[in-house]
């Protein structure tokens, strides 16, 4: 069976347990079902993926860097799939917002407020490509920074090209790393139903049907957009410049696009997008071992449309009515803030709170959407994920690097 097929299962079975449960989930039962097995499971499965992808970035981006050879090649693959990324965030928050000033969810919805949420100002653009650089890599990989692990992978890369055959047994440990993790990534997706199973049954069990009635027009205008942008922008990218169809691309990218439904975490999912990329889109290595893990933390569309949404959406909560030049703003400080928001479930509201600061909103506003946040986290990282395999489709295409095979696999 197709792991998509798997996976969707697993989805169908976790939705309809957690709409059982969720009536009687204040029962000692349901309680310690959640606490001791359902939490454990999702729990183990995130963990398990995400202890994989440090290393894989690192050695996948020193090969992937190392194989490129020329410099000027680095550079110019670099230079177009940062204006891909670039460009596409910024038009997923100009539709974000566009639909939420016509459809107005926020003068509508009768919405609970849930908790408070502390952000942080938003960074200068030169502290963030400041921070980009390592001051101890070893730091960096321990903490998961991962601008600073793709930065000092990309580094390594390009030295050992520079070095040559003196550092062929450097390339050879990396390799041997990366076939490592590939070979544990298989193993880790043999589970992934179960894990997908278990985090979707506790996010119905604690959110249930009834957070869908007081928030239905925020949620549908975020989903909404992902959809316009989905068929819009990744169908002409892939159409126009990947040479496929829009209905062949989601085929062949449905693993990945579950797998980042189910977690919510673009960085989680890197393992089975790198999969897709290359055994189902026929991506060569050398260009998605680049430009896909540094998609998983620079180029976040469907966060940075639902920060569109949210800003808009707030404000005509709260009654405040933003300026063009405010709304411009949000434009500019989403896009800046979505290259350092790391791709792990939850990150949306770090930018959020950065991006509703630079327009003066209060932060403490998060605490009214925070209770649906996993509702539209699941939809918009599949966005994600989706467009860091367009963009790279597209690259791939104009470098000859594409070798597509007729069938998709039918496993990992």
């Amino acid at each position: 069976m197709k792991l998509a097929n798997r996976i969707l299962y697993g989805l169908i079975v976790g939705i309809i347990i957690g709409l059982l449960l969720h009536t009687v989930r204040e029962t000692a039962f349901v309680k310690n079902l959640v606490t001791y097995f359902i939490s454990p499971v999702g729990e183990a499965f995130i963990r398990a993926i995400r202890m994989l992808v440090v290393p894989l970035v690192l050695a996948s981006l020193v090969l992937g860097t190392a194989s490129l050879g020329d410099l000027r090649k680095v550079g110019r693959i670099g230079g177009k799939i940062m204006s891909f990324y670039l460009v596409t965030t910024a038009i997923a928050i100009i539709l974000g917002i566009t639909l939420t000033v016509i459809f107005q969810p926020g003068l509508h919805a009768d919405v609970p407020r849930e908790g408070e949420f502390v952000g942080r100002a938003a960074p200068p653009i030169m502290t963030t490509i400041l921070e980009m650089i390592p001051i101890n890599p070893f730091d960096a990989l321990a903490r998961g920074a991962m601008l600073q692990i793709i930065v000092f992978a990309v580094l390594v890369g390009v030295g050992i090209a520079a070095v040559g055959d003196p550092a062929k047994p450097l390339l050879n440990v990396f390799e041997g790393l990366n076939g490592v993790m590939l070979r544990l990534t298989t193993l880790v997706m043999q589970v992934a139903p179960y894990g997908v199973a278990a985090l979707i049954a506790r996010t119905v069990i604690q959110v249930g049907p009834a957070i869908l009635v007081s928030l239905a027009m925020f949620i549908f205008v975020v989903y909404l957009g992902l959809i316009i942008h989905l068929v819009v922008v990744y169908g002409g990218i892939a159409k126009f410049f990947g040479g496929l169809s829009l209905i062949e691309m989601l085929k062949r990218c449905s693993p990945a696009m579950l797998v980042a439904f189910s977690t919510a975490s673009s960085a989680a999912t890197l393992p089975v997008t790198l999969h897709c990329g290359e055994k189902n889109l026929g991506i060569k290595k050398e260009i998605g071992a680049f430009t896909l893990p540094l998609g998983a933390t620079v180029n976040m569309d469907g966060t940075a449309l639902y920060q569109g949404v949210s800003v808009v959406f707030l404000a005509q909560l709260l009654g405040v009515d933003l300026t063009f030049n405010q709304m411009l703003t949000v434009v500019v400080s989403a896009t800046l803030a979505s290259i350092g928001t790391a791709g792990v479930p939850g990150a949306g509201m770090i930018m959020l709170a950065m991006v509703l600061e630079s327009v003066g909103m209060p932060v403490t506003a998060i605490g009214i959407i925070m209770g649906i946040d996993r509702i539209v986290d699941m939809g918009r990282t599949a966005m994600n994920v989706t467009g860091d395999l367009a963009c790279t489709l597209a690259v791939a295409r104009s470098e000859k690097a594409v070798d597509m095979p007729a069938k998709i696999p039918t496993a990992l």
